[in-house]
């Protein structure tokens, strides 16, 4: 059977930022991503940032003069451009609380189905830490797993 689609998934989610050194050390320090690739990119410079699962969604941090922090306005109030899986959100949210970002606090939908927090990057770019049973299982990159090991 030869089954074709116009599409396979979502690629990459374009992140904006005036500092890319500053959200490149952010995202690497607070989030886990690992920088793969910074290269320039049609007059300012893109940053290509991975997460430890075979199956994550690129993050690309995109350099621009134009400072607007992204949010999306959901009923009148804000909401994050982007969700983050986390296999263990309790786990999350401590250590981002620990390491003093602002974060806001754990939320609980339904039963327990779902959990969330938000919260901004260096930038004001507003995210959402999220976990659910609805969360595919994944592996972990092989690189990964040798930079763990070494922290």
């Amino acid at each position: 059977m030869n089954l074709k689609f116009a599409f396979s998934r979502i690629g990459y989610v374009y992140v904006p930022t005036t500092q890319i050194d500053e959200s490149i050390a952010w995202y690497t320090e607070n989030l886990e991503f690992k920088l793969m690739n910074k290269f320039q990119d049609r007059g300012s410079f893109v940053a290509v940032l991975h997460h430890p699962y075979k199956n994550s969604i690129a993050l690309l941090l995109i350099e621009t003069n134009d400072k607007k922090s992204l949010e999306i306005m959901r009923n009148g109030k804000p909401f994050p451009i982007m969700a983050i899986n986390c296999p263990d959100i309790e786990y999350t949210h401590k250590l981002l609380k620990d390491k003093g970002l602002l974060i806001e606090d754990l939320h609980t939908l339904g039963a327990g189905e779902a959990k969330y927090f938000y919260f901004r990057d260096n930038e004001g770019n507003l995210l959402e830490a999220a976990w659910s049973i609805w969360d595919p299982e994944d592996g972990i990159k092989e690189e990964f797993i040798e930079q763990k090991k070494k922290w």
